[in-house]
């Protein structure tokens, strides 16, 4: 495996991807229990807990002076350990407040960037014996996300998975159970908000809200008549004149925010062919013929995949539940499992069409079956609980 063994996975009790956008646990037994925002909100006074998750991240931009709003993670990579462990203890402790018994966290498993160096490792390993687990097994990203897209990681075939991230984008190739070929490029959602947000500030001195922003993606749809639907229409948004301070509202043509992240999309395009440089020609054979997959919350940015096929000229295929791909990764590694799981299908298409090359994963998906999502509708109590040490019910 590439971090840690899959013996040493398999004792794991805990699965953690911590996340830029988002923060998810995955307890053996039990399924899904923490889908959050990575968000916490601080009062910089006492520096007491105002937030977290969803909470928190509706602060962001609306707070006083006194209540700071803090992303601890970026890129995949704790920054602040402190009040990363603070989020995960609350959100750990909110799903257990109604469990008598304490248990322990002895091992867990979590995902870590393909390049990220000691430091990053020891401060995601800080950050949950911060929170109880005794022992951490680190298991690097664009594997736990091939399998958990399905891919078959363990044959000696390449299989290319790009896991795209709030703020970067890994692409690597892998092969019997390790990456070949990787690379990480400085493209995510974040940077394709922050490119439009800038463009419309140098072109139309326009200053918009985060959600004036989102219906601008939908201009991303196709490229020059590439893929299944074009957006042609024009978009009006509304935001601040950055000279007179007055709310105006602009019409914006799709052609000019698809140039907008031109250049973004330029460095990823030459990342993958900087990864299919470094990797053997058999291997870049099997990838004609496979392409790739997207993973990662930001896959799903209107007109990505479209884009990549069209100036790749590989196959594109979008994962199913690609936010879930590394949670879903580690949950297998914790089962012992390497083989496909149904979770690709192709771009545009039905799943039906996407039949070819999946299989089960050795009886049922790791994540599928009843859970509990904290910040989802109750769906009862779970049969098994994530241990934090001194965490009482109350």
């Amino acid at each position: 495996m590439s971090c840690s063994s899959l013996e040493a996975l398999t004792h794991c009790s805990v699965a953690v991807d911590l996340g830029a956008a988002r923060t998810r646990v995955y307890a053996k037994g039990t399924g899904l229990i923490v889908d959050q925002p990575s968000v916490v909100a601080v009062n910089t006074s006492s520096g007491a807990l105002i937030a977290v998750g969803d909470a928190a991240e509706r602060m962001d931009g609306r707070t006083p002076q006194h209540i700071r709003v803090v992303r601890p993670v970026a890129g995949g990579t704790v920054r602040d350990i402190d009040m990363a462990r603070r989020m995960v203890r609350s959100f750990i402790g909110e799903r257990l407040r109604r469990v008598r018994r304490r248990r322990v966290m002895a091992h867990a498993a979590a995902t870590v960037p393909h390049d990220a160096d000691p430091l990053a490792c020891r401060a995601a390993v800080e950050t949950l014996t911060g929170v109880g687990a005794r022992r951490v097994e680190l298991v690097e990203a664009p594997i736990a996300a091939a399998i958990g897209a399905g891919l078959p990681v363990a044959q000696p075939e390449a299989a290319m998975v790009l896991v795209c991230g709030t703020t970067t984008t890994q692409v690597a190739v892998v092969s019997v159970g390790a990456i070949v070929a990787a690379g990480t490029v400085g493209l995510g959602g974040d940077t394709i908000h922050h490119a439009v947000v800038q463009y419309l500030r140098n072109r139309h001195e326009l200053l918009l809200p985060s959600q004036e922003v989102r219906p601008l993606h939908l201009a991303l749809l196709g490229s020059g008549g590439v893929g299944n639907g074009v957006y042609t229409g024009s978009i009006e948004v509304q935001g601040r004149d950055v000279v007179s301070g007055l709310a105006r509202t602009v019409t914006i043509d799709p052609e000019e925010v698809r140039s907008a992240i031109q250049t973004p999309l330029t460095g990823l395009l030459d990342t993958i062919r900087a990864v299919l440089h470094r990797c053997p020609p058999d291997l870049v054979a099997d990838l004609a013929d496979r392409g790739m997959v997207l993973t990662g919350g930001s896959a799903v940015l209107p007109g990505l995949a479209d884009q990549l096929r069209e100036h790749t000229g590989m196959g594109v295929r979008l994962a199913q539940q690609p936010e879930l791909t590394s949670v879903n990764g580690l949950a297998a590694l914790m089962a012992g499992r390497l083989a496909p799981s149904p979770a690709a299908e192709e771009v545009g298409q039905g799943a039906a069409a996407a039949g070819a090359g999946r299989g089960a994963l050795s009886g049922h998906h790791p994540l599928s079956g009843d859970r509990e999502v904290i910040g989802a509708p109750e769906s009862g109590a779970a049969a098994d609980a994530v241990p934090v040490p001194g965490q009482e019910a109350g």
